[in-house]
């Protein structure tokens, strides 16, 4: 499992309330609903996004149905 990158206090809260514990937690949702968290901002995102892509990772995709 990869550690979360620091990204500042608030957006990190909002991570973890949502269950984010690991870059591979983060992989289950889109950038767009991570953005819309309370106290994630588009330099979250950024961050998050370079993290996941140095570990071969990405958001998951908008397209894609769970079921």
């Amino acid at each position: 499992m990869t550690e979360l990158p620091t990204i500042g206090r608030p957006a990190d809260r909002a991570l973890a309330e949502a269950g984010c514990r690991t870059l591979e937690d983060v992989t289950r949702f889109t950038s767009r609903e991570l953005l819309a968290l309370h106290g994630m901002g588009p330099k979250g995102i950024r961050v998050l996004t370079e993290a996941l892509t140095a570990a071969g990772l990405s958001f998951r995709d908008p397209d894609k149905i769970e079921r």
